[in-house]
């Protein structure tokens, strides 16, 4: 797969945040209002402590407080504590309950976005990235996305909250005990840094290594019958070996590190806690002067316990932040990969010359109506507000066309070349000529470089490219077919054909017979691109549902190839019924095919170098005469 941009880690975080709010605002807010109550009445547990001691010990040991005055100020703090712990409790609940909903949701809602904008990009994109690479972003990245958002964020929420409420409240109890506090978080953001650092870096390898692996994989079973048939299993278990290994040494290297982080942090907060310990009871014992925001006064017994309660708790909430270190970088690495092809260029299409249904009246004036009528006209509206309509009737002409994949690197030549209603035209030459190239240009999968290309006289780039290609029906070498019945295969070119549309689209083709002997008939469900079918009976269905489209111009490329000899003649007949009445452009490489083809385009590198009828050319005695006779043959 081609290298994703990057976005900056900052703004891709804020984009994730802001995508998440957008998705589900209310429940979001919901979620983290309820979420800030859970993590402050976890802090209450450390406040408790020195409350505690403050209003019930120290004052009953002093005399202050009679014993039945102490109970039941212990009474009313226990009371209060499990108060906010109910609350506390409710609230944890209810959040959790949110985000695994909202979770859920979004990465619903991000698959959805993402297969919508999908289905509006370029062939361009598809013809230069993996398809195992591309499934990858749906399932490994998605994943990663949904972790970050349902566990690791609500849980860095948390984290972060708790580090700021404690590090106030350890600054008021003790500026002193504080600076200790301070100096050893120093120490372990660097080591959070160096460790989490080193495993990130690991991991979002890991991550492109895993889409490679998935890429290989999904090469591997596609290619199953290949291999088998040239004995390649072998080199295809070295292969996936070698993905999987890279894989396997990325992940070691990750974990390896990121397993290190934890237990370092954890003994560095232990550390922390007996510095902490020994300062406050030198501070206790030669009774020194306390600094705090309000002054000084002198350090007591009930400000040291309670500050290493809640330093404990500060150095753990930091263990806690640091380990979703990793968690974080790699759903930002899948936010990353989600985005960027969210945010590839659609197709552009800037036509407005549409395709409506029509009718023409007595005066031959065509008049647009909503009903279908199997006529059909280009509405073209003007600038001056007008609207003209051209009747649909399959002309396309090329004229000096150029064209390359790549800007510096041309892949047709001056191509001129015309096709009247009802004509076919035939492209003959070896592979890597340009005859497919061209069919994809008429369907405007790409456009040119330089030239015109007019369909009925207009411009196809003035022409709505749905239009466009709902006046074409096209049948490629490779067929594709999707999980359904055959009915649903063959309405694939028609979704508001009827069944009895669809079964007289497989009559014409010759279909009609091989399929009523399948089991359930028309009915039988086709799995795995139509494997329970041979090659011949699979482009039979795509031929059929080209006929069902009815559409004025037909693309056949290579049409027929997978089809045996035999099964060609019954299909031929079809195929010249089906193209009776229609422009037609054909690609072959059985030349007996096209002898009965208006003209035909015999392609060299890119550009036209004999044109004709059959019986023209042959008399001519050039390149198409020894395709045809046998002296050349085609790759």
């Amino acid at each position: 797969m081609e290298t994703k941009k990057h976005i900056k880690k900052k703004h891709l975080f804020f984009r994730l945040i802001g995508y998440m709010i957008k998705s589900f605002p209310l429940s979001y807010a919901a979620a983290f209002f309820m979420l800030i109550i859970a993590s402050a009445a976890s802090i209450g547990n450390t406040v408790f402590t020195k409350f505690l001691i403050d209003t019930v010990i120290s004052p009953f040991q002093t005399g202050a407080l009679t014993y039945e005055e102490s109970f039941w100020n212990l009474v009313i703090l226990v009371i209060i504590m499990i108060s906010i712990y109910v609350v506390g409790l409710l609230c944890n609940y209810f959040y959790h309950r949110i985000l695994a909903i909202n979770s859920q949701k979004f990465s619903t809602k991000v698959r959805i976005d993402l297969f919508n904008n999908m289905e509006d990009l370029p062939i361009k994109y598809f013809d230069t990235n993996k398809t195992g690479a591309i499934m990858s972003t749906y399932t490994n990245d998605i994943d990663a996305m949904w972790s970050l958002s349902a566990q690791t964020l609500p849980q860095l929420i948390v984290n972060c909250f708790t580090i700021i409420t404690l590090f106030v409240i350890m600054f008021i109890y003790s500026i002193y005990l504080c600076l200790v506090v301070l100096f050893f978080s120093v120490i372990m953001l660097f080591i959070t840094k160096t460790f989490g650092g080193i495993s990130s870096k690991a991991f979002l390898r890991h991550q492109q290594a895993y889409a490679d692996l998935e890429g290989y994989t999904q090469e591997m079973l596609t290619g199953q019958k290949v291999i088998k048939v040239f004995n390649h299993e072998k080199e295809s278990i070295e292969g996936f070996t070698k993905y999987n290994e890279n894989n396997y040494r990325l992940v070691k290297k990750g974990n390896q590190f990121a397993n290190m982080l934890m237990p370092t942090l954890g003994n560095t907060g232990h550390l922390m806690y007996i510095c902490v310990a020994i300062l406050g009871g030198i501070l206790i014992a030669f009774q020194a002067q306390n600094l705090t925001i309000l002054g000084f006064n002198l350090l007591g017994l009930d400000v040291v316990v309670s500050f290493l309660l809640v330093s404990r708790q500060f150095s753990g909430s930091i263990s806690q932040a640091s380990s979703q270190f990793n968690a974080i970088v790699l759903g930002l690495a899948g936010a990353n990969r989600v985005f960027s092809l969210l945010d590839e260029p659609k197709e552009v299409d800037n036509g407005y010359v549409k395709l409506v249904n029509c009718v023409i009246d007595e005066n031959n004036t065509i008049h647009e109506v909503k009903e279908r009528t199997g006529q059909w006209a280009w509405k073209h509206p003007h600038e001056d507000g007008t609207t003209t309509y051209t009747l649909l009737e399959g002309n396309i002409v090329l004229n000096h066309v150029d064209f390359g994949y790549n800007p510096d690197k041309l892949v047709l030549h001056d191509i001129s070349c015309y096709a009247y209603a009802g004509q076919k035209i035939a492209f003959v030459g070896s592979t890597g000529a340009g005859k497919t190239t061209i069919t994809n240009l008429i369907n405007r999968f790409y456009d040119i470089d330089d030239g015109k290309i007019r369909y009925d006289g207009i411009n196809i780039n003035k022409i709505k490219k749905d239009d466009l290609r709902r006046s074409l029906a096209v049948v490629l070498q490779d067929t594709n077919l999707f999980h359904g019945t055959i009915l649903d295969n063959i309405r694939y070119g028609n979704l508001d054909a009827s069944d009895e549309q669809c079964i007289e689209a497989a009559k014409l083709v010759n279909a009609h017979d091989f399929i009523t002997r399948l089991p359930n008939g028309y009915h039988t469900k086709l799995k795995g691109d139509g494997a329970n079918l041979s090659q011949g009976q699979r482009q039979l269905i795509s031929i059929a549902r080209a006929a069902v489209a009815n559409p004025p111009v037909l693309i056949l490329d290579e049409a027929t190839s997978s089809i045996d000899t035999r099964t060609e003649a019954i299909v031929q007949k079809g195929m010249d019924a089906l193209m009776k009445g229609r422009t037609v452009f054909v690609i072959a490489h059985r030349l007996s095919t096209i002898r009965n083809s208006d003209a035909i385009m015999v392609l060299e590198h890119g550009r036209i170098i004999e044109r004709g009828s059959h019986e023209d050319l042959i008399n001519k005695k050039g390149t198409y005469y020894e395709l045809y006779t046998g002296h050349l043959e085609l790759q």
